[in-house]
């Protein structure tokens, strides 16, 4: 069994998940969201995601993790403080050992649905799907964490010709 940690960066909403890759498939252990308040400083607000993230990596123990790779389009004044606090997300992870695998929002949609155009909803749609689950994970930053590690398992079964 392989224990992934998936995440979807951000600073004020940070979505995370953990599956378990076996034999038989995929299967969510967790999934969520860490939270930083608005009106806190933006160095406390880094603070926050750091210990959370030292929280969660302690509590499952995951051999992997697999993050979304940041993707500017026009507004590069919000990619900063994203790019800040994955990069505290990420010294979380190597601080542990733990390998990182990255991935573009393209590859993603691309692993779970084929196309690397698809919507939020077909993604979305996948994530349930695959993993068998009654409904749709919430909110929408724990469903792209969930599709993060779902990628990256899907990717991992191709390079090891285990799918």
């Amino acid at each position: 069994m392989l224990r992934i940690l998936g995440i979807d960066p951000g600073y004020g909403i940070i979505g995370f998940s953990v599956i378990d890759k076996s034999n038989s498939g995929n299967s969510v252990v967790d999934y969520g969201v860490i939270t930083t308040p608005k009106d806190m400083p933006f160095d406390q607000r880094l603070k926050v995601i750091y210990e959370s993230m030292n929280t969660l990596i302690d509590k499952f123990s995951p051999q992997e993790c697999a993050i979304e790779k940041l993707y500017f389009n026009k507004n590069i004044t919000t990619g900063i403080p994203v790019a800040e606090a994955r990069g505290v997300i990420l010294l979380s992870i190597v601080n542990r050992n733990i390998p990182v695998f990255e991935y573009t929002p393209q590859q993603i949609k691309m692993a779970l649905t084929g196309l690397g155009k698809a919507d939020k909803s077909q993604v979305q749609f996948m994530v349930k799907t695959l993993l068998h689950l009654a409904k749709i994970p919430r909110p929408d930053d724990a469903a792209d964490a969930v599709a993060v590690a779902l990628c990256h398992s899907q990717t991992n079964q191709q390079m090891l010709g285990l799918r």
